[in-house]
């Protein structure tokens, strides 16, 4: 049984789980309370359900509503402690300021949309975001009088100024991009967002931990908490950060308005994920790697889309800006094979699961062919492609797993005679 860790450079090894090895202890540590004198404490602060909040005086309820741009209880809709702590410690790993917590990544998405533009703005947003965040652009968005228009991922400075306009008020990003994994230069869209006088979004949900967006020059940064922070595929929320008062105000006030604010159970248990985010990671890492390099090496595979390896669009600017790697990547298998043997593969394999999301404990596969939409072409599009989470299974059964399913591939061609 091949293991796939003997194909693993150890200075790409160190790379690529360097970040999560320095965060560890870190996660650990923020965001609880620790014994002072004889008070003792509970390792994990209590989830502090509640709606209603009392207060002594019309004067004290009233001073708490001017304190919501703060951790102030108002009313279980604002916020409650559990929610607080949750935006502190998400604040602290971002690396900016202030923290939303929203219900889902999605909200997380779409929030700083409707902070941030009103009727006559133009947005710019890559063509290789979230799905369910270029419809809300499509659908919504320009419903409300808001220009879109998507820019290649991999543009440069002089082809997305091209695109500017003078009503131009935010750039929204996602690096790596969703399902085709390239990872932008943010350094330049914060230097041309800096320019223009407008804000800089970052979908950072891969790259948390790893990826300081406030040190590149974006102004917010947006993650789905659903996927690593959480880790257990069983809670639905999303966080929004910034670093700056300015960029707090109009975000804080919108939650509000539009309700978005996260359950403390949801809060509460991706409070404890994030405790062990550092060791799940550096293992799961560790191997997504292993079996990335193994699907290289695949007379099947086209091309492996991990940031980590050469092979993926913006490798060098994963490599100058972040700290290691997650365990998501994409795969794009050879042009001569068809949708439907992608499809008898996965259908085939046993340890992959078959479902939307990521992040988890378990590994994943999701045909990525037919299901995205593209205004550029896509790096996914030179034959079927599909998107793998690798979890904290045994790497060489993971690989072992992949050959059957790839040499069910091979015997399907050969068998139509294109092989």
């Amino acid at each position: 049984m091949t293991d796939p860790m003997a194909l693993v450079p150890p200075d790409l090894l160190e790379r690529v789980v360097r970040g999560w090895r320095d965060m560890a202890t870190r996660l650990v540590q923020i965001g609880r309370d620790h014994p002072e004198g004889d008070r003792g404490v509970f390792v994990n602060p209590a989830a502090g359900r509640g709606s209603t909040v009392l207060f002594s005086s019309l004067e004290a309820m009233d001073r708490a509503g001017h304190g919501r741009y703060g951790p102030e209880l108002i009313y279980g809709a604002m916020g409650t402690p559990i929610q607080h702590r949750l935006e502190a410690v998400i604040a602290e790993i971002e690396g900016g300021a202030h923290a939303q917590v929203v219900p889902s990544g999605l909200a997380a998405c779409t929030l700083p949309l409707l902070a941030y533009l009103q009727a006559g703005d133009h947005c710019l947003l890559s063509d290789s975001v979230y799905g369910p965040t270029r419809r809300f652009a499509d659908r919504v968005l320009r419903r409300f009088g808001v220009a879109v228009t998507y820019f290649p991922p991999m543009a440069g400075e002089d082809e997305l100024q091209a695109l500017v306009r003078p009503e131009t008020r935010l750039i929204f990003a996602e690096s790596p991009g969703s399902h085709s994994f390239e990872v932008q230069d943010v350094p330049m869209l914060g230097r041309l967002a800096a320019r223009i006088g407008a804000r800089l979004v970052v979908d950072n949900t891969w790259g948390i931990g790893l990826f300081n967006p406030f040190a590149h020059g974006a102004h917010v940064s947006v993650q789905a908490l659903t996927k690593y922070p959480a880790g257990h595929s069983d809670t639905i929320i999303g966080a929004v950060t910034v670093a700056s008062d300015a960029d707090w105000r109009p975000l804080r006030d919108t939650a509000i308005q539009a309700g978005q604010t996260a359950g403390p159970d949801d809060c509460w248990l991706t409070l404890r994920g994030l405790r062990t985010m550092g060791a799940r990671l550096e293992r799961q890492a560790a191997t997504a790697l292993g079996v990335a390099l193994w699907l290289q090496s695949r007379p099947e595979v086209h091309r492996v889309l991990h940031p980590a390896l050469p092979s993926c669009p913006g490798h060098a600017y994963w490599a100058r800006d972040f700290s290691g790697a997650s365990s998501l990547f994409g795969v794009v298998f050879d042009a001569g094979f068809t949708q439907a043997d992608l499809t008898a593969m996965i259908d085939g394999l046993r340890l992959f699961g078959i479902g939307a999301s990521w992040g988890g404990y378990e590994s994943l596969v999701l045909p990525t062919t037919g299901g995205i939409s593209r205004s550029c072409p896509s790096v996914t599009g030179a034959g079927p492609a599909c998107r793998l989470h690798v979890g904290l299974e045994a790497g060489a059964l993971l690989v072992a797993d992949l050959a059957r399913g790839l040499d069910g591939m091979s015997a399907a061609r050969a068998g139509r005679g294109t092989g």
